[in-house]
């Protein structure tokens, strides 16, 4: 038998570690030190807020663009244009840290809730990623004579997709308190510059040289082509595709 002494003493020993072990899981942060969230993907919205539901789903479009648009069609496509188009982004993204880095703005105070105050706002990768993709699509859009109809090709589905999305994806950043007005307008307007120099220096520069990267090994193992010189690719396709399929070769290799 343990004496009634004993028993006391080890009661009041566990209590005692229970209080401390309780203080010390209470003081500590709910999230462990040092640990940065991805603040592309990042997005929060107050609960019952159908417009910030919205809104969180348009801040995640130029994800949707780079997973969705880009992979895609340059696996399928296999377009020197469209390479050149989505290393123009990754180019236009890491100035965007530059600059973020050495202006070290913080975003507004909403950031404590949103928990993203380990990361600086000025200026919005995500307005400055939408007007890039915006403006180098509307160059490259209008690019050949035959596609300049004046105030009909404002009704593309170029301008009614990608300049709405630009202009919600700006306003969606402000609305969810990730960025001040003046974070999304310097994005803005850093994406529309990086955009038109990056065009220019595709189109004026490296365009040459993409018969070149047609007829290298890497090109032709990769079958990496170039339809930028085509005036109606889609036309182009679709004559070739019939073309193709009334040939005796086809129907051989379709036997």
């Amino acid at each position: 038998m343990i004496p009634n002494s004993i028993r006391s003493s080890i009661a009041t020993t566990t209590i005692g570690i229970a209080i401390l072990a309780s203080q010390t899981f209470a003081s500590s942060p709910s999230h462990p030190p040092g640990l940065k969230a991805v603040t592309l993907t990042h997005v929060r919205y107050r609960r019952g807020d159908n417009l910030g539901h919205f809104l969180a789903w348009v801040s995640l479009v130029p994800v949707f663009i780079s997973l969705g648009g880009f992979v895609s069609h340059i696996a399928f496509r296999r377009e020197i244009q469209t390479v050149f188009f989505a290393l123009g982004l990754l180019v236009s993204q890491f100035l965007n840290e530059l600059v973020k880095k050495s202006v070290k703005q913080s975003r507004p105070e909403t950031c404590r809730a949103l928990e993203t105050c380990d990361s600086h706002g000025w200026p919005s990768s995500h307005s400055q990623y939408m007007f890039f993709f915006a403006l180098y699509l509307t160059l490259l859009s209008l690019r050949h004579p035959r596609r300049r109809q004046g105030i009909a090709s404002l009704m593309s589905p170029v301008f009614l997709l990608s300049w709405p999305s630009a202009l919600l994806t700006m306003y969606s950043r402000v609305y969810l308190g990730y960025h001040t007005v003046s974070q999304v307008f310097a994005g803005a307007g850093l994406g529309l510059v990086v955009a038109a120099i990056w065009f220019w220096v595709v189109n004026s520069l490296l365009v040459d040289y993409f018969p070149a990267i047609e007829e290298s090994a890497i090109g032709r193992w990769f079958y990496i082509k170039d339809s930028s010189h085509i005036p109606d690719v889609l036309k182009f396709e679709y004559d070739n595709a019939r073309a193709a399929r009334s040939r005796p070769a086809y129907k051989i290799s379709k036997d």
